[in-house]
């Protein structure tokens, strides 16, 4: 029974019926509603609680509140079943240099000025923030934020989550490799070289000629993995969460 409240209500979130921040009825109006024992209905909220779609206070003040899960929720998950298949960090990166490349392509066919426009600041933002700060993290942040929206504007949902879940399983990856050459000259080069790259690709999405972005945009991809899997092509996603 308790797995049938969960997805009475699991439906309910999903199809928008209930939003992130509604609060369920009180305990013992949902008891009437449903007309389960207290032990039931609250083992529905742990089903529900689970996978992040409900938050459970206690107390007087308490209740169930909606929530909607973020990608890093999935990545966890999606993380474990790499761990105990093996997973690597090439490999994941591999998966990567598919999915983002298509996804260019995807996006030159598509693109309306807005997204160009949005590139283009993208762009501007990582160009001030090498000049502004030294820290690599930063930059690193700032660039990424231009993978996301290549992935997003692209138009199919199903890629840009796949897209963002690895992109979530890598960060720990990406921000130690940062770390270790955060004081490398070479590093502050490497992200202006990026901002030539992330350029060219602009360039070629406003043209709309998919297959070069598409092409460019792969080895671009291949060429930034040589560099981060330096000392971390054996190396299992299951340190990443260690």
């Amino acid at each position: 029974m308790s797995e049938l409240i969960a997805a009475h209500l699991r439906h309910q979130i999903v199809s928008g019926e209930l939003r992130a921040g509604d609060t369920l009825p009180p305990e013992n109006e949902l008891l009437t509603h449903f007309a389960v024992s207290r032990p039931t209905l609250r083992e529905a909220f742990r089903i529900l609680e689970a996978e992040s779609l409900l938050i459970v206070r206690r107390g007087n003040r308490g209740g169930a509140e909606v929530t909607v899960p973020d990608l890093s929720v999935a990545a966890r998950h999606v993380g474990v079943l790499l761990q105990l298949s093996g997973t690597t960090i090439e490999d994941v990166h591999e998966a990567r240099a598919v999915l983002e490349p298509a996804a260019a392509r995807m996006l030159a066919l598509r693109r309306t000025d807005q997204d160009l426009t949005d590139l283009r600041g993208c762009i501007e933002n990582l160009r001030a923030a090498t000049e502004e700060h030294t820290d690599p993290f930063v930059w690193f942040e700032t660039g990424y934020v231009f993978h996301d929206l290549v992935v997003e504007r692209a138009g199919n949902r199903t890629l840009a989550i796949e897209a963002g879940i690895l992109r979530e399983v890598i960060t720990t990856h990406v921000a130690a490799a940062i770390s270790r050459t955060s004081e490398e000259p070479q590093t502050l080069q490497a992200f202006r070289k990026t901002i030539r790259a992330y350029t060219r690709l602009v360039s070629l999405i406003e043209a709309r000629d998919a297959p070069r972005a598409e092409e460019y945009w792969r080895k671009h991809m291949e060429v930034s993995a040589r560099i981060l899997l330096r000392d971390a092509r054996a190396k299992m996603v299951v340190d990443l969460f260690d």
